[in-house]
This record gives C-alpha cells, structure tokens and sequence, in this order.
C-alpha cells in the first residue's frame, strides 16, 4: 500500500489516511452568528465522502472581533456549539476525523467576502475595531489596529482556551492553532508588525511569547489524548523579516509544549512579500522542520498530483499532506488518488461504486 493511504496515530486518534483537507474559509455564516449552517454539512460531509483521511474545518474565530469577516465562523459562544454537531456527524459518518483550526484574525480582520470585493469594513459598513500587537496596518487601504494591552491579550489566551474546550464538547478530534498567514500570532513573531517594547515584542523569545502561552493554554484545556497541531508561516518573504531559522527556534519550543505536529505554510504577513508559488515550493520549509526539530510535519501548497503526493511522503519530508484548492475542484481526489496508487477502488462509498469501474447489474 502507498504510505499516502497508511494510518498515521497521533496521541490516542489514528486517523485513516494521510490526505488531510486544509482548512480553507467558506464565508457562509448565513445570520453573521459565527454559526454553521447547510453549506458546512454538505461542504465538510462531502471531503469526507470522497476520501480524505482528515477533515478540518475553516478558521474557527475565538473572539467576534478576530473574524476576516462577518460571515466567519466561531466558537467564542456556548451557543454557537449545537450547529456544529451536525457537521462533525456527517464527517464521522463518512470514516473521517474531525478537527477544527482556532483562529484570530488580528489586523486583517474585518473585510468583506472574497467574491465581494474583499473591502476593508469600516465600523459604519458592518465593520468593528481591530487589534493586533502594534498599530502597523497590512496595508494603506485597510484598518489601523489598536495595540492590544496586556489584559487584552491575556483574554486572547483565555478565548483561544474556551474554544478548545468547546470543540472538544461538539466531538471534534483534533485542533489546528493557526499561527500563519499574518494573522494575529504570526503578526506577533514578525518584527515586521511587531514593535512592542514590552514582553511581547523585541527579541524572538518575547514576539513567541503569545503563541506557546496559547498552547500551554489549549493543552491544558484538552484531553491528554488529543492531538494538537500547529500552523506556521515558515517565512514572511521579506528582508529583516520572521524567517525559516526562527521558526525552526519557534517549532522547538512549541514541541516542548507538547504540540504534536506542524503543518507548514508560508507567508502572508506583508503585502509587498517576494513570493512566486510552484509546485511544492513549501516543502522544503516541512522538510527542514521535521528532520531539525524531530516531529510530524504536514506539507501544504500547490500538491494536486498522486504521485507528487506519495514521494513528499516516502523522501521522509512531511508525515501528512494537507491539501487545499485541489479539494476544492475535487471532493473525491483521495478515492481516485488510490485508485492510481494502489489500484484500490475498495473505498469507494457504496452509493458510487457504479461510477468507479467496478462491474456493476445495471437497474
């Protein structure tokens, strides 16, 4: 058998195979509540039925204001829990395991959606105040942050707990802390977009300080058993700025803490980054983490091809491959992946099987 479609065991969860679904935003909070809705359970239940191994779902916001917009969703409410059971039951019902990225947004908070134009919301168009570790905008057409105090960011901490206790509550098997991007924790290890004076910003131990008081938070608030990922950007693609070196520092610390594996993206942090994707252009980052730091690491970005797959996997560069777009243009990549791999259409959902070349009585 491929290693693509191997088991993998991470604490007390083994998850089937090693094609994961990135956690990509939907946008579709139908009442701006944070809440799930029709399009998540068709959504999710779908990558779930087409084979990945895991199934993660979208930027899950902490806090109101940590949303990229309004129609995100979040776990900052006990009420917002009942609409994600659903959800996680039609992943399960499918063979998959659930997990759910917890996230703020910080500076690049409060935007409309993507095929709306993205605009920065200002607080008389739906908008509210946003936050990050100093007032550095993005970019000149979007919000000023204000600078969280420390109180601020000690709720930040709390909040990021809570929701982890509230997955944990709605069933979900796994949690993804998202840290890349430029999105508040990553805005906190750039000296980029952190100028801060105090404990929080100066020397690389201060701007990482947020981050692993998150997940000593998180991992206290979660059972033993479950596994705890984290997502970085390796690099922001800028001179002076958070770098591959600081991030394998960073990882150290973070495994010490007992997150159990990195899934490593890039980016996003600075609007005038020097980055031209190709195909497998993060996997060196996956790479030079898993051997440096020895721990999991998932590959992301621009891997749509089986056997592209299947040698990230047997070179000993990543332990998973998360996959994002390709996902998106085909919910069933994994049962035809396996297919190619291991001539295998055995896990092919009954419902289908018609359609995956297997003699069938016609009806």
């Amino acid at each position: 058998m491929s290693q693509l479609f191997t088991p993998i065991t991470i604490r007390g969860e083994t998850i089937p195979n090693r094609v994961w679904v990135s956690p990509m935003c939907q946008y579709s909070s139908e009442t701006e509540d944070g809440q799930c809705g029709p399009w998540h359970v068709v959504h999710y239940g779908s990558r779930a039925h087409g084979g990945a191994g895991l199934v993660m779902l979208e930027a899950t916001a902490v806090q109101p204001e940590g949303r990229i917009t309004p129609w995100d969703l979040g776990l900052w409410s006990d009420d917002q829990m009942e609409s994600y059971a659903q959800v996680v039951e039609a992943i399960h019902a499918a063979g998959s395991t659930s997990a759910v990225q917890l996230a703020h947004a910080g500076r690049k908070a409060c935007h409309g959606k993507p095929w709306e134009g993205s605009n920065f919301l200002e607080p008389g168009q739906g908008g509210w105040d946003i936050v990050g570790p100093s007032p550095i905008k993005f970019e000149d057409a979007w919000g000023t942050p204000n600078e969280l105090s420390i109180e601020d960011i000690d709720a930040v901490v709390a909040d990021f707990a809570s929701a982890a206790r509230r997955s944990v509550e709605v069933g979900i098997k796994v949690i993804e802390l998202h840290m890349a991007h430029g999105y508040l924790g990553c805005e906190f290890l750039s000296p980029l977009s952190n100028v801060r004076q105090d404990q929080y910003g100066g020397s690389l131990e201060n701007r990482a300080r947020l981050t692993l008081q998150i997940v000593q938070a998180v991992r206290k608030a979660i059972p033993d058993s479950m596994p705890l990922i984290v997502r970085v950007s390796a690099t922001e693609y800028m001179d002076g700025g958070w770098d591959i070196d600081e991030c394998v520092q960073l990882c150290q610390w973070l495994k010490d803490e007992g997150v159990d594996m990195i899934d490593c993206s890039s980016g996003g942090n600075h609007s005038d980054q020097n980055l031209e994707p190709y195909p497998n252009y993060q996997v060196p980052f996956s790479s030079r983490i898993r051997k440096d730091v020895d721990m999991m690491t998932g590959a992301v970005g621009l891997i749509t091809e089986p056997r592209q797959a299947e040698k990230i996997l047997a070179d000993d560069d990543a332990d998973v491959i998360l996959m994002a777009r390709e996902l998106l243009r085909d919910p069933y990549w994994p049962l035809h992946a396996r297919e190619v791999l291991d001539d295998d259409t055995s896990t092919w959902p009954n419902q289908y099987i018609r359609a995956a070349g297997i003699p069938t009585i016609a009806r």
